[in-house]
């Protein structure tokens, strides 16, 4: 089976941390966002990765020779020379995706976070015999979206209907997809998108089905949306009662602690951390629903919550920094600085407080 990631574009929404590497290589819960889901991908039996691509291809391919090793699976870029949407890059890469097999193969959104359910996508495929099948999950508020109207029995997808202004339903596109090959013969190779041109023709055609994903689902594609799916992703680990998760008198909820980083005396970590390789925390530091990331140092009695601390970054003693506060890679807060909402763009040095949300260039 073969399996194509939708990497696309410059990954705005999570500025500074994309400045310094392509969005799926930002790290969430201590490994890279697209990690995630080359290993799902591998333990159903994926044998071929393909990478649509079009920022920042050198970095995205010397980060993949180093996981194909790693992973014992190919992987594959699939450059576009200019935006192709969400549709496009699936016309593009035809000739890898399509073989003698006739097996189907997945898409996925680069963004989506979950617990992967990939398994119990194939069987349901096969079950209905139609020509594509997509995962929806359900949401509290489905007028923010584009809402997917089906047969609760059977699955089948009758419409889409976007940002409804009346209630038609509450469920979205998850953005994960397995389609088989004769969908790329309806696809062109110019920028077109999957969710309104494609399968809005199939589902006509009554051969578009849906999955309800079980579990929990996130878009973590801008700040916000990233806490939240670290809140959800390590939820969903103690649900497994994963050994992954750290344990101590020191810990409050569930905490990601890599086994390289270095914790001092009287803190107090969580709910909801992330703390990459070789980070230090000093003594009596205060930790809650952030992601630490590897390199960065925390000084004595710091306070960081909800907020994403770039990698190799220092806050300094007594510091806080809060209210999805981002620092991107090399950034210095200074002692006893105070951030409220700042984004901090790479390789500053903060050394007065930032009062209000904004962004330090």
């Amino acid at each position: 089976m073969k399996a194509l990631i939708l990497v696309g574009g410059f990954g705005t929404r999570l500025r500074p941390l994309t400045l310094s590497v392509p969005k799926p290589l930002v790290d969430f819960a201590n490994k890279p966002m697209i990690l995630h889901q080359i290993e799902a991908l591998k333990a159903i039996g994926v044998t071929e990765v393909v990478l649509a691509i079009n920022y920042q291809p050198k970095i995205m391919q010397n980060f993949l020779k180093e996981f194909e090793k790693k992973l014992d699976i190919k992987i594959t870029c699939s450059q576009e020379t200019e935006p192709l949407g969400t549709a496009g890059p699936l016309a593009l890469a035809r000739d890898i995706l399509r073989d003698d097999s006739g097996e189907p193969f997945f898409v996925l959104n680069s963004d989506v976070i979950c617990d992967y359910p990939l398994k119990e996508m194939i069987e349901f495929h096969k079950s209905h015999g139609g020509e594509a099948s997509i995962m929806v999950t359900k949401v509290d508020e489905p007028s923010k979206y584009g809402v997917v109207v089906m047969e609760e029995a059977t699955g089948r997808v009758d419409k889409f209907v976007e940002k409804p202004k009346v209630f038609v339903g509450n469920k979205i596109n998850a953005g994960i997809y397995l389609l088989n090959p004769s969908v790329l013969d309806r696809i062109q190779l110019r920028p077109t998108s999957i969710e309104k041109e494609v399968f809005p023709s199939i589902a006509a055609e009554k051969k578009l089905h849906a999955m309800i994903l079980p579990g929990f689902w996130m878009d973590i594609g801008q700040p916000r949306d990233y806490i939240t799916g670290l809140r959800l992703y390590l939820d969903s680990l103690r649900k497994i009662s994963s050994p992954d998760l750290a344990v101590g008198h020191h810990i409050l909820g569930n905490v990601l602690i890599d086994e390289s980083a270095v914790i001092g005396d009287g803190c107090l970590i969580g709910p909801d951390v992330a703390i990459g390789p070789g980070c230090v925390i000093e003594s009596g530091v205060r930790l809650s629903r952030c992601s630490i990331m590897r390199g960065v140092r925390v000084k004595n009695h710091a306070c960081i919550s909800s907020s994403i601390v770039g990698w190799h970054s220092t806050v300094g003693r007594w510091a806080r920094v809060e209210n999805m506060s981002i620092l991107g890679e090399d950034v210095h807060v200074g002692d006893e600085v105070y951030s409220n909402g700042g984004v901090v763009l790479p390789h500053k040095e903060i050394k007065f407080s930032i009062l209000e949300p904004q962004i330090i260039m």
